[in-house]
């Protein structure tokens, strides 16, 4: 009989530790918080989308046209400031245009009448204070449709840190919050995570250069930046 109880009472030895490490290895409670911070700041650089749609009867005469347009309203650009690394084309389209007749049998006749060529120019303006004399230069020259503006900052960092900062300082407080309801002790942080909400582009309706006489009135405003994180805490 004791050959055969030894093995079972080692085995059981055996088993206790481990079963006690396993205890040991559980993670501790925990705790996890989101938090959300704001920062704005007044934005230091406007990005503009002009285009230029001209139309002939020949996608050659149409696309010359279009080229004297716009090689006119990039001089403009360069004569008012504007870097050529501040100066892309976003865009070149050349399009027929028909005519469509509606026949006796129901069906349609499609006659081609002129061909449309439209070429799209991003110019970012590093002076905001200029963007409605830029604006306004722009449709004198040719500028007939686009008009997209979208208020930006060249280097937001320090505005991007701020608002993390607030947003962990959210979270934190949020944090404390809970555990004292739940009568327990906020213990180390185990892991953070954030996510940078960059502000949406402000629009611009492109009816507007059909009314732009002087300078175009412009409202830069202020751009605020949002960073959420999720704070991750051991319990005591």
């Amino acid at each position: 009989m004791t050959r055969y109880l030894l093995p079972v009472a080692l085995a059981a030895a055996v088993a206790f530790p481990a079963l006690a490490s396993a205890a040991d290895t559980q993670p501790p409670p925990r705790i996890v918080v989101s938090g959300e911070g704001e920062a704005t700041v007044a934005p230091d650089m406007a990005i503009l989308t002009l285009s230029v749609m001209r139309e002939a009867k020949t996608a050659r005469a149409a696309l010359d046209a279009n080229n004297d347009a716009m090689a006119a309203v990039i001089s403009a650009m360069k004569a008012a400031g504007i870097a050529d690394r501040d100066l892309q084309t976003a865009g070149i389209q050349i399009n027929p245009r028909y005519n469509y007749t509606n026949k006796a049998d129901g069906s349609q006749e499609a006659q081609l009448v002129a061909y449309q060529v439209t070429n799209t120019l991003s110019v970012r303006v590093r002076n905001v204070d200029k963007t409605g004399d830029i604006l306004d230069k722009a449709v004198s020259l040719g500028v007939n449709q686009g008009g997209g503006i979208a208020f930006t900052n060249d280097d937001p960092k320090a505005t991007v840190t701020e608002a993390r900062k607030k947003a962990v300082a959210d979270a934190m407080a949020k944090a404390k919050t809970l555990a004292e309801a739940a009568g327990v002790s906020l213990g180390r942080v185990i892991e953070i995570t954030d996510q940078n909400i960059l502000p949406m582009p402000m629009p611009m309706n492109a009816k507007a250069f059909d009314a732009a006489r002087a300078a175009v009135p412009v409202q830069a405003g202020e751009n605020a930046y949002n960073v959420q994180v999720t704070v991750t805490f051991e319990l005591k």
